[in-house]
């Protein structure tokens, strides 16, 4: 049966609000402050080029995408996890299938309010972080100047060093990284939605999330560690290793983030692989989970 997106969006909107109630934006709170914390430190004063502190944008950087991936990935399992069950105690979904709605659009319209609060809780975070990365990168460029005024530098000198800080600033990298947090989270969203559609324990799919989160990290190090220490890899190895990667999604392509942190540029080809990985894999698990869950009598 063909998704409706109406009825689709209905039921996303239903879930958004739902998760709006549990109070899920204080988290933001949380964000704003470590983010305020960080902006204001004491950080070393500025005595020339050749110790232009870019430090405090890279710490600055790795601070707000750290919170917001720990709040996208953490987000999308739990509340993923809860809205099931949630429902089921609530008797909500018997009222929603009793319409009828196919279970199809059911699943598909939780999972787009879970990823619609997520995108939005992290628009808003980056909102915050780019304030706060261009006001560092303001205050560094007017201290260069100062002292590059000072000091008798050429325009020349002047211009290069500027562009080194404004590499580290507010760019398109960021915002590309902003993406693959919300893509991953999307990834991790998708898994505990298959999980919830067997699993009559929240906490068993919340545990067992974390659990595929963290294999997905360890299996391309672990293809790669049998590589080099298998004298020759069979081909019954080979396969094994590709059923893995299949089943288990490598979580270190997502760590593209550092290079925007670094301040070098996140080339467009990543952020295309890593879209079209993400949908492969949100579409399989809820066609997976659409299966499960249409055996089941409610």
């Amino acid at each position: 049966m063909w998704l409706k997106p109406s009825r689709v969006g209905v039921i996303a909107m239903h879930a958004f609000t739902q998760l709006v109630r549990m109070k899920v934006f204080y988290f933001l709170m949380v964000f704003a402050v470590v983010l305020i914390a960080v902006n204001f430190l004491d950080l070393p004063q500025f005595n020339g080029p050749e110790s232009m502190n870019l430090g405090e944008l890279r710490i600055l950087k790795e601070t707000c995408t750290g919170v917001m991936k720990l709040f996208a990935i953490v987000f999308a399992i739990c509340a993923t996890a809860l809205l099931l069950p949630k429902d089921v105690e609530d008797r909500t979904l018997y009222t929603i299938l009793a319409k009828p709605v196919p279970r199809l659009d059911y699943l598909v319209g939780k999972l787009a309010g879970v990823l619609l609060l997520i995108f939005v809780s992290l628009f808003l975070m980056n909102l915050m972080m780019n304030g706060a990365v261009a006001w560092r990168s303001h205050l560094l460029v007017e201290e260069y100047l100062a002292y590059a005024a000072k000091a008798g530098w050429s325009e020349k000198e002047i211009a290069a060093y500027v562009a080194e800080i404004k590499q580290h600033g507010m760019t398109i990298s960021l915002q590309s990284a902003v993406w693959v947090i919300f893509l991953q989270s999307a990834l991790v969203g998708a898994t505990a939605l298959l999980l919830s559609t067997f699993s009559s324990s929240t906490l068993f799919t919340i545990i067992v999330s974390f659990l595929i989160f963290l294999i997905g990290h360890l299996q391309g190090d672990a293809a790669q560690f049998y590589r080099a220490t298998s004298e020759g890899t069979t081909s019954a190895g080979l396969w094994f290793m590709k059923i893995v990667s299949l089943i288990f999604p490598d979580h270190q392509l997502f760590n593209v983030i550092e290079a925007s942190i670094q301040g070098q540029v996140i080339q467009l080809f990543a952020i295309i692989k890593l879209s079209a990985l993400t949908l492969f894999y949100v579409v399989l698990n809820t066609i997976l989970s659409w299966f499960v869950f249409s055996d089941k009598e409610f």
